[in-house]
């Protein structure tokens, strides 16, 4: 295992579970927003790998690490995204943000509290967004409202993988202390379906998570670029709709994920949200 392309998991941005780059997002800016995707997908395939050593992980994570502080040029994904960031004029920032929430992911198998998954959400989510903010040139102001979206966005991915997580990974994402306070051992999460316990757990998560949604609900209208903004409407659209679905169902035993059918009216109803609501013209150049 020289570099981290060696761990890939032969995943593509058609296999997540939100929209990566999606036809709406305008040509000029899908190269960049592609990069970045490619980046996060290795050092994500690096943290996850199954049998590599923590040390090895790490290694590979500080390699792709310096070859995007231009030190070397030995990780392919990091100097592509290198490159483009230097094009347009931009900091890496962002991207050794995100290389922050896979060293964790390597090392911190649990959390504790909502507030600190919401600190792992810092790193591991919201640079996500703000890459793609950048990208389009779009007002630091919308920052916190794409932070919001994206923290729920990870928690959504979190209560739908939770059983996955936990059996591949041994890694729970769901706070520890909620857990306890609900009487439900970890080990929980091997059963074909959720206790109540568990439920409750996942249920609380839901809401709290609904409420990111409604701090982010505005984020489409503070966004300049027109594509953009129906993409991160879309997205809204479609992690309302899971959190309800959350809270209704068991992702243990019952299937969450949306049918592309089910996606198509989301998009529909997305897009009719945008025409009936103006933009926030103020927000989106403060």
């Amino acid at each position: 295992m020289n570099v981290a392309a060696d761990l890939s998991s032969g995943k593509g941005h058609r296999d997540e579970n939100f929209p990566v780059a999606s036809w709406l997002i305008a040509r000029r800016h899908r190269t960049p927003v592609m990069a970045f995707y490619r980046f996060a997908r290795t050092a994500d395939d690096v943290a996850d790998h199954p049998t590599a050593t923590a040390r090895e992980k790490l290694r590979l994570l500080e390699q792709m690490r310096a070859t995007l502080s231009g030190k070397h040029d030995k990780d392919a994904p990091a100097l592509a995204l290198r490159r483009q960031l230097d094009e347009r004029r931009l900091p890496p920032t962002h991207a050794l943000d995100l290389l922050e929430a896979f060293r964790r992911d390597v090392v911190k198998p649990r959390y504790e509290s909502w507030d600190e998954l919401m600190d792992y959400c810092r790193y591991s989510a919201a640079p996500v967004g703000r890459m793609v903010l950048d990208i389009h040139g779009e007002s630091q102001s919308t920052w916190s409202a794409n932070d919001a979206l994206c923290a729920a966005l990870q928690v959504i991915n979190h209560l739908q993988d939770c059983a996955k997580d936990y059996r591949e990974l041994d890694r729970v994402y769901l706070p520890t202390e909620q857990l306890a306070a609900a009487g439900v051992p970890v080990e929980a999460l091997r059963e074909k379906t959720a206790s109540p316990g568990l439920r409750l757990v996942i249920t609380t998560l839901a809401r709290r998570t609904a409420e990111l949604l409604a701090v982010s609900r505005p984020f489409a209208g503070q966004i300049r670029d027109r594509r953009l903004r129906a993409e991160v409407a879309f997205i809204q659209r479609i992690a309302e709709d899971l959190v309800g679905r959350l809270a209704a169902r068991d992702p243990l035993s019952e299937r969450v994920h949306h049918s592309k059918l089910e996606l198509v009216g989301l998009g529909a109803s997305a897009l009719g949200r945008l025409l009936r609501e103006p933009r926030d013209s103020a927000a989106a150049t403060r």
